[in-house]
């Protein structure tokens, strides 16, 4: 049986642990060529390739630090080599920073670094990757829930509010060449972002657990299964649009 998106290329940003890797593995599984893009932690980005090889699937590395002078040019030499003259269909930016820096404690230095890695890496990976891309590819954004409730991390918040602009502005000028562009919104997700909640047993994870319909924090994997949703053909009229992907988070009290 083919598989959905069987013969296609993917490039994902941040692609060695927590949502990027879960991202990797279900593409890979629905018959992508993955490329997988991580910063430093090679130990991770290791594990990553192997379990998608060992599970049957293709898959290779990139590994380039965002955010610095000279990274998209670093990160396109090493995906065009893996990709050995291969189109690259699929692009999912999902690499990004969560500083908690409240606003008092925000210097200009790190106001710049998570606005350089979280929104000026994505726009030039994008830029960059349209030539690559045939007409009828996908481009996934990933942003987060902060865009529509507070948190004290101001500066990280601004940036995902930025993506979810980008995607709706990118979706209207790329329509003529039939390329979509989607914005995934997780929730509170059970990765290292929110160590809180890696603790099982934690009174971080009831809380979440009482705010969330479905009466759990989300999981890498809930979010890699939308991702490959938008990857396919089954989202071909899908574009310009923010999914929240989130179990129901804050929708009201609950019925006691």
């Amino acid at each position: 049986m083919r598989q959905p998106i069987e013969g296609k290329t993917a490039l994902i940003t941040g692609g060695s642990r927590g949502i990027g890797r879960a991202i990797a593995q279900r593409l890979a599984t629905d018959g992508a060529l993955v490329a997988i893009h991580y910063g430093g932690n090679d130990a991770a980005a290791n594990e990553t390739l192997k379990a998608i090889k060992q599970a049957g699937g293709h898959a290779f590395l990139v590994k380039a630090e965002l955010g610095v002078n000279g990274d998209i040019d670093a990160l396109f030499t090493k995906l065009e080599k893996g990709l050995t003259g291969r189109p690259l269909d699929i692009l999912v930016n999902n690499a990004a920073v969560a500083p908690q820096v409240a606003l008092g404690q925000t210097t200009p230095e790190e106001f710049d670094r998570i606005f350089a890695i979280n929104v000026r890496a994505p726009f030039f990976i994008i830029q960059r990757a349209l030539s690559l891309m045939p007409n009828g590819g996908r481009i996934i954004n990933i942003s987060s829930g902060v865009t529509w409730f507070a948190t004290p991390a101001t500066v990280y918040s601004m940036t995902k509010g930025a993506l979810n602009v980008l995607g709706r502005s990118l979706a209207n000028s790329l329509g003529a060449r039939n390329i979509t562009v989607n914005t995934i919104s997780p929730g509170i997700t059970d990765t290292d972002m929110n160590p809180s909640i890696r603790d099982k047993d934690s009174e971080a994870v009831e809380r979440v657990a009482a705010m969330t319909a479905l009466g759990r924090p989300g999981r890498p994997a809930d979010i890699g299964d939308a991702v490959a949703f938008f990857a396919s053909d089954d989202a071909r009229w899908i574009t310009g649009q923010t999914l929240d992907v989130n179990g129901g988070l804050f929708l009201g009290p609950k019925e006691q």
